[in-house]
């Protein structure tokens, strides 16, 4: 029987992109493994739609395409919104455990990378299906995920979506099936009772980043206002996301002419994170005080209209996912997942623990740390306050993640996954 082919079109993709977030809301709401393991939305809705797919195509010999415009776009959206989000400041703001967090960052993809492309290697198969099940589907999440697979794809990784995907999706669950125990094992092993007492800790505003501003009368004053005024606050923080867009495309333009291989979404990441930073340096007056730039771009409804960018750019991967090229790859791709759960469960007892100072915080951050580096930062959090829970709460590891989560992430994943990936391409 001949293989029967359906074509859906730019906004029939939407549409069906748009109705797996709707039941993958509906699904969370309802279902307690998918809280539990803070499963996203277009995530549980969108592997239903992938799973038609694949019964189409297992039974009828019927494969579905979808137009992946659209989805470029959202996808290229809210990378634009993380790049505002990249306030170097914060890393002076945040002291020594941010910027201890930071090193742990860089180590840990830079050991996730090198050990996925070292396992193809001994298996004698395409390097890049490392990268993919690599920093890109474990620290990156089903975010980077997508937005590197069409750059795998065409370095010749057949399925690449798909891969990271499934990747990013078991990284998920065991993220959040780690953090927990291994917190717990720190606490009873290596802490004595005298470390597990509670110390009266003041709040430092400044490490709370952009969340400080909402402390401040006038950022109080901006939960209370009018409909249209909030509508023109989420249509300015648009406004602001496609300039970026637009003028980050010939940013990436100007990239890829240096011949290194870069997402297509990294100029406008890159050109953001620049205008952000700038505009903390450039003051002006209004009604009589002098202000600071930055104010004027509204982190809040910059961030909230990128989240919305990201869950329908989610939707539309996932329902896109073709499942049936996982076959081939079943054994390889569980053998590097096993892999890197065993690595993120000996760094962070090994190391992390350590160099965040070896007390209760540090157990609790080494929680968050294998929430966030095999999940999300929401994984991470959850993993945290069930520690938190059992125990004591601490302000510190509630403030750090996610700041590390929100503004340098996907900045330095991006930039590592890069350069493991003009390696590879040079020497292929």
């Amino acid at each position: 029987m001949n293989m029967i082919n359906v074509e859906l079109d730019i906004i029939q993709t939407a549409g069906i992109g748009a109705l797996a977030l709707i039941v993958g809301m509906f699904l969370t709401r309802r279902v307690n493994f998918l809280q539990k393991f803070c499963v996203p939305s277009p995530v549980s809705g969108g592997i239903i739609f992938s799973l038609l797919s694949l019964a189409l195509y297992g039974w009828f010999n019927v494969e579905v395409s979808f137009d992946s415009t659209l989805k470029d776009v959202f996808m290229t959206a809210f990378f634009t919104s993380v790049g505002f989000q990249s306030d170097i400041k914060v890393i002076k703001q945040g002291g020594k455990p941010l910027a201890m967090m930071l090193v742990l960052l860089v180590i840990m993809i830079t050991m996730q990378n090198t050990m996925a492309t070292g396992i193809t290697r001994i298996m004698d198969i395409d390097p890049l299906l490392g990268i993919a099940a690599g920093s890109v589907s474990m620290t990156g999440g089903h975010g980077t995920a997508g937005g590197f697979s069409g750059v795998l794809e065409d370095m010749g990784l057949q399925g690449a979506g798909t891969i990271a995907m499934a990747a990013a999706t078991f990284g998920l669950i065991a993220g959040s099936m780690l953090g927990g125990p291994l917190a717990e094992r720190l606490i009873r092993k290596k802490l004595t009772q005298e470390q597990m007492q509670s110390k009266d800790i003041e709040i430092d505003p400044a490490m709370a980043g952009i969340e400080s501003d909402e402390a401040s009368p006038q950022g109080r004053t901006k939960r209370l206002t009018s409909n249209e005024l909030e509508f023109q606050q989420y249509a300015k923080a648009s406004y602001y996301i496609i300039l970026t867009m637009g003028a980050g495309t010939l940013l990436s333009w100007l990239i890829a002419k240096t011949g290194l291989t870069f997402p297509t979404y990294f100029g406008a990441l890159l050109l953001a994170a620049i205008v952000r930073n700038t505009l903390g340096f450039i003051r002006y007056k209004e009604n009589g005080k002098w202000m600071k730039a930055d104010k004027a771009l509204d982190m809040q409804r910059i961030i909230s209209v990128g989240n919305i960018c990201l869950s329908i750019f989610l939707g539309m991967a996932m329902i896109s996912l073709k499942l049936w090229e996982l076959q081939h790859l079943a054994l390889p791709l569980i053998i590097i997942l096993v892999s890197q759960v065993l690595l993120m469960a000996l760094y962070a007892y090994f190391v992390a623990f350590p160099m965040l100072g070896s007390d209760y915080d540090a157990a609790v951050l080494c929680a968050g740390i294998c929430g966030f580096g095999l999940g999300a930062t929401p994984n991470a959090m959850a993993n945290m306050s069930a520690v938190c829970y059992k125990y004591r709460y601490t302000v510190k590891p509630f403030l750090i993640i996610p700041i590390i989560g929100a503004m340098f992430a996907d900045l330095i994943n991006t930039g590592m996954i890069t350069i493991f990936l003009n390696l590879i391409k040079n020497m292929m």
